[in-house]
């Protein structure tokens, strides 16, 4: 039985997949490895095997590429802010 890893990261989980394809393991067999490890909303099969295709044409980075679009507004600032109100409100019921 093996220890089950709650919310990994995107990134955790694409380098399992880089490694295990490395060591030409197929894609059909990485899935149900992730799953037993990560449950079963981990990844679907086919993502699975969207990955092992971009490893396989020389992709290295498991991370995230920057994509275009309209950036974030939510930054430290802001957490703080929302965070004291919610302390502002807990603390007068």
């Amino acid at each position: 039985m093996f220890k089950t890893i709650a919310d990994p990261a995107d990134c955790e989980v694409r380098s399992v997949i880089r490694f295990l394809n490395a060591k030409k393991v197929n894609p059909a067999e990485i899935h149900p490895q992730l799953v037993e490890i990560y449950g079963e909303n981990v990844m679907t099969d086919g993502m699975v095997r969207k990955w092992v295709r971009q490893f396989n044409d020389g992709r290295t980075n498991v991370h995230d590429e920057a994509r275009s679009g309209r950036p974030s507004v939510v930054n430290d600032g802001l957490v703080a802010k929302v965070n004291e109100k919610f302390v502002e409100t807990d603390g007068s019921q």
